[in-house]
């Protein structure tokens, strides 16, 4: 018996580290950024790779945990990135360091997203989402320091101490990455704002608890959009609202609730317009928005071509051959090790694995990743027959990044596998 007590004590005790490390993952990923310009500038480079040495340590504890098992999908991604392990040495480009940058991928980060949805419960899905609207409002504070600061300003130091870390906006200002190394990262972050500001309005008990916060965070959500300058953080909440309206279409007693939300939300804006700053962010956002959608082709642009014409771009592409061009190559980190600037395969996520694998295995791994996303959505959606629909708003941020997210940039990797995970783990039936 008391050895039947220690091994039941240890189990906990790796369980425990396993979940503390899930919180140690997450937190870099939003602070990775923030390491990287503002911390250790001189070591911006190896603090690339900072969640990987994580990634590891919950593979090894996971594999020691006897009752978790990594699903078939995590053995058919690791096989198959093995074999173009092989051929980018044999039959690619022949650079080990890109090669072994491209494989960590696949090999380090995929399995997050079965490990988080195997340790975490849904009451840690919930803690994730408590502390995201928290880190809303610090980061919306951030964001307008950000766009109302010069790109010399100490705020708007880039990668590794250099000045000027905004992207192309309009006119004088720029699109800020907040905490993040990219504006990307900014964007996504906000994407599971929206999703757990939705979700934590439809809970009563949460909204007893949290009704100030709730408040606070949504109003920090509403003040971000047009100080991010960004169209992507617009349409990710739109697509959730989208999401939400779905669910409510199957509980009717919630359209008087939404339609008050609508009208909360109107005042909201009427209110903040009466200030200049909201004003000048909104200006800056809607000259963002037509100038890119004059070049992008509008909404068409931005989703049809980038989400389906990547995927046809890519397989009736001439240039992909049969074994792929080399793992990593089509990054920028491996771009640069290669001594090149810019996409040296596709900025597309479905062109870049075609062609650093080839037209079969860049197809395995998309297929794998297609049939993930559809297996969440299904029981996400199975979910909604119990008037449970954390899961389903989830996937509206999380499946369009395991779909076609650019995991070859390591803060979109990272909220792809770490989205997923706490999607897939918001799956698990509510407890009663």
């Amino acid at each position: 018996m008391e050895h039947i007590s220690t091994n039941i004590n240890s189990r906990k005790e790796n369980d425990n580290l396993i979940k503390y490390l899930i919180w140690v993952y997450f937190y870099l990923l939003i602070f990775e950024g923030a390491l990287r310009k503002w911390v250790f500038p001189s070591l911006a480079t190896p603090l690339l790779l900072v969640r990987d040495p994580i990634a590891m340590a919950l593979i090894f504890l996971s594999f020691k945990s006897r009752i978790y098992k990594n699903p078939i999908s995590v053995f058919i991604v690791w096989l198959t990135t093995i074999i173009s392990f092989f051929l980018t040495i044999y039959l690619g480009h022949g650079n080990l360091l890109v090669d072994i940058y491209g494989l960590r991928i696949f090999v380090l980060h995929f399995p997050i997203i079965f490990i988080v949805a195997h340790f975490f419960s849904r009451e840690d899905v919930l803690n994730i989402g408590k502390s995201i609207i928290w880190l809303n409002i610090i980061m919306t504070l951030l964001v307008a320091i950000q766009f109302f600061s010069p790109q010399s300003a100490w705020v708007n130091i880039g990668i590794g101490g250099e000045e000027g870390s905004g992207f192309s906006g309009s006119g004088q200002y720029y699109r800020v990455p907040g905490t993040f190394s990219f504006t990307n990262g900014l964007s996504m972050f906000y994407g599971f704002v929206g999703v757990f500001i939705f979700y934590f309005w439809l809970d009563r008990d949460f909204i007893k608890k949290n009704k100030l916060l709730l408040i606070f965070s949504t109003f920090f959500l509403i003040v971000a959009v047009p100080l991010s300058i960004s169209r992507t953080v617009l349409f990710q909440i739109i697509i959730s609202f989208c999401f939400l309206i779905l669910f409510s279409l199957r509980q009717p007693k919630l359209i008087g609730r939404l339609l008050f939300g609508a009208f909360i939300l109107g005042l909201f804006i009427f209110i903040l317009n009466l200030f200049p700053f909201f004003k000048i962010a909104t200006l800056a956002f809607s000259d963002r928005f037509e100038s890119a959608n004059k070049v992008e082709g509008g909404v068409e642009g931005v989703f049809i071509d980038r989400f389906l014409g990547g995927m046809w771009w890519a397989i009736s592409n001439q240039n992909t051959s049969l074994s792929g061009l080399g793992l990593g190559m089509g990054t920028n980190a491996g771009a640069r090790l290669m001594s090149a600037k810019g996409f040296l395969i596709s900025e597309g996520e479905w062109g870049r694995l075609i062609g650093e694998m080839g037209i079969l295995l860049g197809m395995i791994i998309i297929f794998v990743r297609l049939g993930l996303a559809l297996d969440i959505l299904k029981k996400s959606w199975i979910l909604l027959e119990n008037k449970d629909c954390l899961a389903w708003l989830l996937i509206s941020t999380s499946g369009i990044l395991l779909l076609q997210g650019q995991w070859a940039q390591p803060t979109s990797l990272g909220f792809a596998v770490f989205g997923s995970g706490i999607n897939l783990a918001a799956t698990k039936p509510i407890k009663t």
